[in-house]
């Protein structure tokens, strides 16, 4: 036995399986991280019969099927991810979500992307509570609360809660640069949108007494990947936030990706992952008070000043999403999109081992290839890396990534020691 938080993998075969290459959930302290779950008959191993709607229930039986098999329910669902080829085919999926969460919602975002595996319409993706840890034969916390919150100072939706926070982490809705006076996109290209974006993050986060300097990890989904520089000269206008955070240039870690369409037809959304380090009852005080945030870069991996290349807090690391770059050189690495992979994984391995951790404490690896043709190539870089299959997934195709990559991979780490609350 063991005091330290445990990684746990686990798979049904009510649900489809990884193919020995992931897990289908993998519970780290007090959340279970789910791969992303394609249209798939558990049986058949194919793509269930009919459109839209018929591909979007079996991915939430799916969900449902995992989360059933580690003794939760659906309304232990804290944020879902939605997937789809055409943005058209958002209202069909929101038929069938409310069939699932017919009273409470989730945080939620919802992006349109080039292509997803199996030439399926849709992927939905599922992070789940775990209230009682992963210490091995040691329940950490008991029923932690699930607490969730809305503020009129930033959009509304019925299909989905602003922010959802349980233990230590807030999940936030991914924002669109929508007005919440007039719940219409702002006047502007992708500057004004980013700005409204990050304004309507802010809001959220002021609701609920946490400043921006305690968001660990912010995802940026851009239309057009050229809009980049625009929406880096409103973000760096809020990061960082305060004279602490600016005394040791805190930035969060972040990953930027192109998506095929967004709704609204918004230019920019963006979604953060943010710092709770009150937790929700019944964490005792001493427990909870003020965790501090450990961000961390080494130069064994490309550095950015606009992101921490890993963001540490409470019991996991989020690190931003490394593109196939040589860190000597700054430059792509030559080769194909093996090559190319095989460099994004020495990237966060790097990271992960500069941070005293290895690559068995990854939990979660979020994929996305230009070509998704391509995987079969990527999956032969990544089983070196990950040979047990462990950690969860989700991949996506995309039209373009920075630096005209053809592959870019995020992860999010177990941080067993977790990190001390302020001496």
């Amino acid at each position: 036995m063991t005091n330290f938080n445990a990684v746990s993998a686990k798979s049904t075969d009510k649900a489809p399986n990884g193919n020995g290459l992931y897990s289908q959930t993998v519970a780290f302290s007090h959340y279970n991280n789910l791969s992303a779950q394609l249209p798939i008959e558990p049986k058949t191993g194919k793509l269930v019969a009919g459109g839209i709607k018929e591909q979007a229930e079996q991915c939430f039986k799916n969900i449902e099927a995992i989360v059933n098999s580690i003794d939760h329910v659906m309304s232990d669902i804290v944020r879902i991810t939605v997937f789809v080829t055409d943005i058209q085919d958002v209202d069909a999926v929101n038929e069938v979500y409310k069939t699932f969460f017919p009273t409470y919602v989730p945080s939620r975002t919802t992006v349109a992307v080039a292509a997803l595996p199996m030439d399926a319409l849709v992927q939905i993706e599922a992070l789940v509570t775990h209230g009682e840890g992963s210490i091995p034969n040691a329940p950490q916390a008991g029923d932690l609360i699930k607490l969730t919150n809305n503020t009129a100072n930033a959009p509304t939706c019925a299909l989905s809660t602003q922010t959802v926070s349980f233990s230590h982490y807030n999940n936030l809705s991914a924002q669109l640069p929508i007005d919440p006076k007039t719940g219409r996109l702002v006047t502007g290209g992708a500057k004004e949108q980013a700005g409204q974006c990050l304004k309507n993050v802010k809001a959220i986060l002021e609701s609920i007494d946490v400043p921006l300097d305690d968001i660990v990890k912010i995802n940026i989904f851009l239309t057009n990947l050229s809009d980049t520089e625009a929406v880096n000269e409103v973000y760096k206008t809020f990061f960082p936030d305060s004279a602490i955070a600016r005394a040791v240039a805190y930035v969060p870690a972040r990953t930027t990706v192109e998506a095929s369409a967004l709704p609204m037809g918004a230019l920019v959304q963006i979604e953060a992952v943010v710092s709770h380090g009150d937790g929700t009852p019944p964490q005792a005080i001493e427990d909870r008070h003020g965790i501090v945030i450990w961000a961390k870069n080494t130069e064994n991996a490309p550095k950015s000043s606009l992101s921490t290349q890993t963001v540490a807090f409470s019991h996991y690391n989020h690190l931003s999403a490394q593109l196939p770059l040589d860190p000597k050189t700054g430059e792509l690495v030559s080769g194909g999109v093996k090559e190319q992979a095989e460099q994004c994984l020495k990237n966060i391995k790097a990271i992960v081992e500069s941070i005293d951790h290895v690559l068995d404490d990854v939990v979660k690896v979020n994929i996305f290839v230009k070509n998704i043709a391509d995987m079969d190539a990527v999956d032969e870089a990544y089983k070196t890396f990950f040979p047990g299959g462990v950690p969860a997934r989700r991949t996506v195709g995309v039209s373009a990534l920075p630096n005209d990559a053809l592959i870019q991979i995020d992860v999010v780490v177990g941080n067993a020691e977790g990190t001390p609350p302020k001496a």
